[in-house]
């Protein structure tokens, strides 16, 4: 059992799921989830701060600050908590509110960019705001995740190595495009392998990172609003772009088999099963995909029925998947009298059932 000390002490490295008996093919999910970040952002979290920390970048006066759409934030949200820094994270209003909550709780400031770039998107306003702030008080440390070489060194040191470990026989390897960190670390670290393996980006339609048109993204995790700095393509085999209608439907279809995962991760899977559906894959392939996160700080989005519906459309789940969704158990009858079943609820008020009822609650678009 580990003892640890510091939360970035632990990350759970070696699980995985087999997707076979949900998708019909068997794909090995690397599950980078299970650590006190709750993402594989954790990895570059932690390879930045402390290389800042051994160039003398950081001191005890200084302010962290990244633009981050949620899951880096919440990384270094948690580092900066147990090193002792202040952290300010500059996000936009795609960011799920657990995952802002979650920050704040850890003792970071949060600011929401509302404003959209020259491109439709919310990256090029983040960046032009950390650069603003930066000019405006020297004490602001900017790790800058899309141009941080400690970003892919992360990957390259551990999670390339971790696949291979497991899987010496890898023939595709599959990695979502958001700042391109984790692509670039394990397409490097394969590519210095000595057995060839396939490097399969997937993005979201409307990201402009390997050349397609600007659109709009609502999902936070991958895709870029601006080319990566990080992002080599010689490094990289094949694209698959997948729109987020399929990841929505992706990740409700694992759900109904009892795995949550996150947004990035449903993207993820969905471009993996599109590959595979145009190609002659063997049946002996070995193919592995990496899920960056979990589900619960998606419950708000894209596990929320009327975000979903707002954003999407009534039929962005396909019927199997709605009806999964709408079944409920059969209710007793109702007593006559009917018997006082006020509760309190969490504002420490109480409530009465007829206020609990989805249908009289604010839809959280």
């Amino acid at each position: 059992m580990p003892i640890i000390s510091a939360p970035h002490a632990f990350n759970e490295a070696d699980l995985y799921v087999d997707l076979r008996p949900i998708f019909g093919r068997s794909l090995y999910l690397k599950c980078e989830g299970f650590n006190f970040a709750g993402s594989i952002k954790l990895k570059a979290a932690v390879e930045m701060v402390e290389t800042a920390e051994r160039e003398g970048l950081l001191t005890p006066d200084s302010i962290l600050v990244e633009s981050s759409s949620g899951n880096l934030g919440v990384a270094l949200s948690m580092i900066a908590a147990s090193k002792g820094y202040r952290f300010l994270c500059v996000t936009d209003s795609r960011c799920n509110l657990s995952t802002r909550l979650l920050m704040e709780s850890l003792g970071s400031q949060v600011h929401v960019i509302a404003g959209l770039d020259a491109n439709g998107g919310f990256l090029g306003a983040r960046l032009d705001y950390v650069r603003a702030l930066c000019a405006s008080d020297d004490r602001y440390v900017w790790l800058s995740q899309y141009t941080n070489p400690g970003n892919w060194r992360a990957h390259y040191r551990t999670t390339a190595p971790q696949i291979a470990r497991q899987f010496p026989e890898l023939d595709v390897l599959f990695v979502g495009a958001g700042t391109t960190g984790t692509l670039m670390g394990c397409a490097r670290w394969f590519r210095e392998w000595h057995r060839p393996v396939r490097i399969v980006a997937v993005d979201s339609v409307g990201s402009i990172t390997f050349g397609g048109p600007p659109g709009r993204r609502m999902i936070p995790g991958l895709g870029m609003g601006v080319r990566p700095p990080l992002l080599d393509e010689s490094f990289v085999d094949e694209v698959v772009l997948v729109e987020e209608a399929e990841t929505i439907r992706t990740c409700h279809r694992m759900a109904r088999k009892g795995f949550l995962f996150g947004g990035s991760t449903g993207t993820v899977v969905s471009g993996a099963m599109e590959w595979f559906g145009r190609q002659e894959a063997p049946d002996g392939l070995t193919a592995a995909a990496i899920a960056p996160d979990l589900g619960e700080r998606y419950l708000d989005t894209v596990y929320h029925t009327n975000w979903l519906q707002a954003l999407y459309g009534e039929d962005v789940l396909d019927s199997e998947e709605s009806a999964a969704g709408a079944w409920m158990a059969p209710q007793p009858p109702t007593l006559s009298p009917a018997p006082d079943r006020r509760r309190y609820n969490g504002a420490g008020r109480r409530s009465t059932d007829q206020e609990r009822r989805p249908e009289n609650r604010e839809a959280e678009a």
